[in-house]
């Protein structure tokens, strides 16, 4: 669904609030506050109902990340159109501009759709590559102590991939063995699952609890079927949009940007259109 898609599916207001409401009640509106289905439709304008159980009123957006927007709904559908499209991301100011709306009204949607995009929690199958990586500026030369690679003072983050499937990505406070296990235990099929990782002394325990294969970086990056390429393939694309695209992430915003760049890797090889309405499906909570 690219964005002149989007205008001639939904040219107006109602054409959302329409498909909104088929998407998440299936045409049969249901009070999100009792879940009763015993309405009355109200005149005023907005298309809202009142429940004549809990006697409250709601409408489709209510509970979603929609709630009490101000904005055209249409505006909402194309940022999120953009948002998928954007293989490396898109900057606030930028969608700021594509939408005529403020850079803060930008960052605002763009942060509801993020937590749309939140992971699953399906367990991982299959050879599963997991690999660690550090976001932040680069160590300045005067300051000794901040060292590169896994002694810098970056955010650490951990992710977890299926080869040709999906991807789990974590803010950690520390990477250490301990963690890593932890990790492994509530996002990996431990019956069905082969872990491949890298030389890292933290990964060495992994095998007492799942098959679990490495490569040594040192000497080869492909050794039979260990290596993490798709891993790093993931990191690749997300230090490029942080560098070029946002610049700089706070450590309490980073996750929230790693949904949106986990969600789009995860769903890489699904067409446009079905990516666009599994989208709109978790913005409403369906």
């Amino acid at each position: 669904m690219n964005i002149i898609s989007v205008y001639k599916k939904f040219p107006t207001k109602e054409k959302c609030i329409d498909h909104l409401e088929h998407v998440r009640w299936n045409d049969k509106p249901t009070c999100p506050y009792c879940k009763s289905k015993k309405q009355t439709p109200l005149k005023e304008a907005g298309r809202r109902y009142h429940c004549n159980t809990c006697n409250t009123s709601y409408g489709v957006t209510v509970g979603t990340i929609f709630h009490n927007t101000k904005l055209d709904l249409q505006k909402w559908f194309l940022a999120i159109s953009l948002i998928l499209n954007a293989k490396k991301g898109i900057s606030a100011r930028q969608l700021g501009r594509d939408l005529n709306v403020t850079k803060d009204t930008a960052w605002y949607m763009e942060m509801r759709v993020r937590k749309a995009m939140a992971s699953d929690y399906e367990l991982l199958r299959g050879i599963v590559e997991m690999d660690e990586t550090y976001i932040g500026g680069k160590p300045r030369w005067h300051d000794k102590d901040n060292k590169r690679g896994r002694g810098t003072k970056k955010i650490p983050v951990v992710g977890m991939v299926e080869r040709d499937g999906n991807i789990r990505a974590f803010v950690s406070d520390k990477i250490d063995s301990k963690k890593l296990e932890s990790l492994v235990r509530r996002n990996i099929a431990l019956d069905d699952s082969i872990l491949s990782t890298d030389c890292f002394t933290a990964y060495r325990r992994m095998n007492k609890i799942l098959p679990h294969v490495t490569v040594d970086h040192s000497k080869t990056y492909v050794d039979g079927i260990a290596h993490t390429n798709t891993a790093e393939c993931f990191w690749a694309l997300l230090k490029r949009g942080i560098v070029g695209q946002y610049h700089k992430v706070s450590r309490k915003y980073l996750p929230l940007y790693i949904n949106e760049f986990s969600f789009r890797f995860s769903n890489r090889k699904i067409a446009n259109d079905l990516l666009f309405g599994s989208t709109i499906l978790r913005a409403v909570g369906a």
